[in-house]
């Protein structure tokens, strides 16, 4: 097969709001506010991404600030009481950041945001480099795939590899997202396979199948 999966670099946000080491509460606060974002990457002076500082990080300010936590708060929220008494981006960050490159599948970015349960992740170069930011709704955006597009991809790449040749006749039909394909196949052990294809094919909801072998009495 030689279809390509949709990478990071097709969907993610290019330009995107940073703030340097430096920046200090009220500008992190006012950025936020401004471009309507709850987390910004940090970056030093070459535009590397150092950090990323998010509404979590900036929270214990205000949850601690009339507050005299006791003994027990104060060792299970170390990191917490120490942003709240942080005042510039390089102190309140999360360090290393969590990136992802331009040329990750849209599946791996899905399964980093996943297991670390982040929003979005900041896009790097090789060197670290910011190149922009994707989030969950960027990668949902393949949803919105046409759905004649997504039937010639699943014919090209699937059908035409799994079921070739005369004995075989698949018809594949898509209404939002969700395949189905109908016929006769030669060889219906293949159908989970076709299934599991036809799932990893970029902006596939659901699949359903009514395929069954050829009619051999005639035969």
């Amino acid at each position: 097969m030689h279809g390509t999966p949709h990478i990071v670099g097709d969907v993610m946000t290019r330009t995107v709001a940073t703030v340097v080491r430096g920046a200090v509460f009220k500008d992190i606060v006012r950025t936020m506010q401004e471009r309507k974002v709850s987390a910004l990457p940090v970056l030093d002076a070459a535009d590397r991404v150092i950090g990323i500082v998010s509404e979590a990080d900036l929270l214990p300010k205000e949850e601690f600030r009339d507050s005299d936590p006791d003994r027990y708060t104060q060792l299970r929220r170390l990191s917490d009481l120490a942003k709240a008494g942080s005042v510039t981006a390089g102190e309140l960050m999360t360090s290393p950041a969590l990136t992802v490159s331009a040329d990750a599948t849209l599946a791996q970015a899905a399964r980093t945001m996943a297991r670390a349960k982040v929003k979005r992740l900041p896009v790097v170069d090789h060197a670290d480099r910011l190149e922009g930011v994707v989030s969950r709704a960027d990668l949902l955006k393949v949803f919105l795939r046409d759905d004649e597009e997504i039937a010639e991809e699943v014919r090209r790449e699937v059908v035409a590899y799994l079921f070739p040749g005369p004995a075989s006749t698949v018809r594949v039909e898509v209404r939002d997202g969700v395949v189905r394909l109908g016929g006769r196949v030669r060889d219906t052990s293949l159908v989970p396979v076709a299934a599991r294809l036809a799932r990893a094919v970029e902006g596939v909801v659901d699949v359903e199948f009514g395929l069954d072998e050829p009619d051999r009495s005639a035969e």
